[in-house]
């Protein structure tokens, strides 16, 4: 759909509510059963319509745009040939799945999207029959389809009822994760009948080149070559001409004559013995209902490759993909970004300081580089690399490879920042072990939107972090308060000589001064007040609202900075003269500050500052229980778990009285 027709729509229609818009067909979509009512001509209208929601709704309720533009034909062609929800999709990347969701029984909620108590960004199973598997994270589309299609057929075996047919839909830069190419290599081993969709709207695997391509793409999915294909197959298979071995030569031969006709090399699928298909023109909703419709019950793993358009009709997201991938508000019919014409005065976001910093200090140190999985506007690693491009590495959709390859470079003297956000640095966990904590190599962790960080929910809180790395021997962490705790911290890293992780929040700095740089004691806390009975701990960004929350109470506040190592000497002085320490953090308890400070003060250490064993009789842990925090803002999500201003005032009052 055209800016022009998008513009024609919203002056017909009451822009402030997307529910009094009369769609043609939409309208009458509940369920994917209703839209197979709708006659295949019709298609390309409801594209349309769904497509205009999509817009409209993330313009006042800002989501993940381009991608979801980009897959609308593709999720109505599953939707039209699949008998949905017996037949499974699993959706990779989940940003790309707001056409599925709007088809499946949320469009009159998905005004809700992202929002508290509202439904999920991501596909989730707990919300929708319809959500196949929960897709937050990248590359684990065909893992968990290759299982649910072998689960499939053997529960097809056991019951004697008919197979489910199951779909794995990737895409968007997530063929770079490793996990990926795993589930590809098993999908070619094992005896499945799994359909891997490639949505390429920027890798360009196989570019489509000429006319011979698209008549081979209509030749290969045909019926009736195919039934032919399958015949001679099985004649083989009976006359005892084929076994395995010479199966797989056929089918090399195959692919070989394919890249013969097409002038194109044989690609990554055809060479792990995987049929392909494609490439296919992604955004042909007609043309998508014809080739499903034809290799739907085909026997063996296979991949369907298709070409899409990231932000696909609508000009502001075709022409600037990466900004609009998740642009926040924004005016449908002039394309300008609330954020575009905001307040430029406030403070920096958190990533900004992490940006400008690492160029500063990559000016003065050439030693120093940055990595960065896929994230480099993200995690604002593009200032740097647009001044040294050489020395920026984007290793694309692969935690665990940027740790390793991080590691390879300190191995040789280069010091780098790789910035990875928390929850996707999960996935690097044994990188971080094995290559960089056990040979003590100086990688500097720079972990973006650490704690809550809004809309996004569960999958993407980064709330383990600290957790999980503080057991990891040689592994230094902090945690700035502020932004030029940040700055100073970054500063810091160069010149510890060992791994280091610091951790900060998404969102904008409370202040930033930009202070010159200053080594900081690793190690060392910070006294921000003095006070009496109550002594608070804190670690982190958290730290500011703690600040702000207790001012006009008469408790000691400290800022711990550092988790590992920790101050034994403020641990040792507030266990032995204060009735009450409570430790505050942004992040799980368990294995963090709280846990930290209390195996710290139990435990029957000597220590010089310490007049006998710690004798406050109360040690009180705020954080995250144990529990997955749903989606919604910031400001929400703080005030439910009882972090916000509001939460830690009434609680530290009540622990003075």
């Amino acid at each position: 759909m055209t800016i022009p027709e998008i513009v024609a729509i919203f002056a017909d229609y009451n822009i402030d509510n997307i529910h009094n818009v009369e769609y043609k067909y939409l309208n009458n979509i509940v369920y994917p059963s209703d839209l197979k009512q709708v006659p295949i001509e019709s298609l390309p209208k409801v594209c349309d319509e769904v497509r205009d929601f999509i817009i409209r709704s993330c313009s006042q309720n800002p989501g993940h745009l381009g991608s979801s533009l980009g897959t609308v034909e593709l999720t109505v062609a599953l939707h039209y040939v699949y008998d949905t929800p017996n037949d499974r999709i699993v959706w990779d990347v989940g940003h790309q799945a707001y056409a599925h969701k709007i088809l499946t029984g949320r469009r009159e909620r998905f005004h809700t999207n992202r929002q508290f108590k509202g439904i999920s960004p991501f596909p989730k199973p707990a919300e929708s029959e319809y959500d196949a598997f929960i897709a937050g994270h990248a590359s684990n589309s065909i893992s968990a389809a290759l299982g649910e299609a072998i689960a499939a057929d053997k529960v097809a075996t056991i019951t004697g009822k008919k197979s489910k047919r199951v779909v794995a839909v990737i895409g968007d830069g997530a063929m770079t994760g490793g996990l990926a190419f795993e589930g590809l290599n098993n999908a070619a081993m094992q005896d499945n009948n799994l359909l891997i969709i490639l949505n390429d709207n920027n890798m360009a695997i196989d570019p489509i080149r000429g006319g011979i391509t698209q008549y081979l793409v209509d030749l290969t999915t045909s019926a009736g070559y195919n039934r032919i294909r399958w015949a001679l197959y099985r004649l083989a298979r009976k006359l005892h001409l084929i076994n395995d071995q010479k199966k797989q030569r056929l089918q090399r031969m195959h692919n070989n004559l394919k890249a013969f006709l097409t002038r194109q090399p044989i690609n990554i699928f055809s060479s792990m013995n995987l049929r392909y298909f494609g490439p296919a023109d992604g955004n042909d909703v007609l043309d998508l209902v014809r080739i499903l419709s034809e290799i739907k019950d085909y026997k063996g793993a296979r991949v369907l490759h298709i070409v899409t358009k990231k932000g696909k009709g609508y000009a502001p997201a075709e022409e600037n993909p990466t900004i609009w991938h998740a642009p926040g508000e924004f005016n449908v019919e002039s394309g300008i970004r609330n954020q575009e014409s905001g307040n430029k005065t406030q403070p920096p976001l958190w990533q900004e300081v992490f940006g400008e910093t690492l160029l500063e200090l990559a000016r003065k140190n050439e030693r120093i580089v940055g990595i960065t999985p896929a994230m480099p506007s993200g995690c604002s690693m593009n200032i740097m690399q647009a001044e040294m491009p050489e020395r920026v590495f984007d290793v694309g959709i692969a935690e665990g490879h940027a740790v390793t390859f991080s590691a390879g470079l300190a191995s040789e003297g280069l010091i780098p920042y790789c910035n990875i956000y928390s929850s996707f640095l999960q996935r690097s966990y044994d990188n971080i072990i094995h290559d960089v904590a056990i040979p003590k190599l100086p990688v500097v962790l720079c972990i973006d939107r650490a704690g809550i960080v809004g809309n996004d929910g569960a999958t993407h809180h980064g709330l383990l972090d600290l957790a999980f790395l503080r057991p990891v021997p040689n592994m230094i962490i902090g945690a700035p308060m502020t932004a030029d705790d940040l700055r100073q911290m970054l500063y810091t890293a160069q010149f510890v000589n060992a791994p280091i992780a610091i951790r900060y929040p998404r969102g904008r700095a409370s202040a930033y001064h930009q202070t010159p740089f200053q080594q900081m004691e690793v190690g060392k806390a910070l006294c921000l007040k003095e006070g009496k009975r109550v002594a608070i701990l804190s670690l982190g960004a958290i730290g500011e609202t703690v600040r702000e929350a207790i001012k006009d109470l008469p408790v000691a506040h400290y800022d711990m900075r550092w988790l590992k190592p920790i101050d034994t000497d403020i641990l040792d002085y507030v266990g032995t003269h204060f009735d009450t320490i409570v430790t505050i953090e942004d992040g799980v308890i368990a294995g963090g500050l709280g846990s930290a400070v209390a195996e710290y003060l139990v435990a029957p250490l000597p220590s010089p500052h310490r007049e006998g064993n710690c004798h406050a009789d109360r040690l009180i842990s705020l954080g995250i229980d144990d529990q997955f925090v749903e989606h919604g803002s910031t400001k929400e999500l703080y005030h439910m778990l009882g972090l916000d201003k509001e939460g830690i005032y009434n609680k530290i009052k009540s622990l003075c009285e």
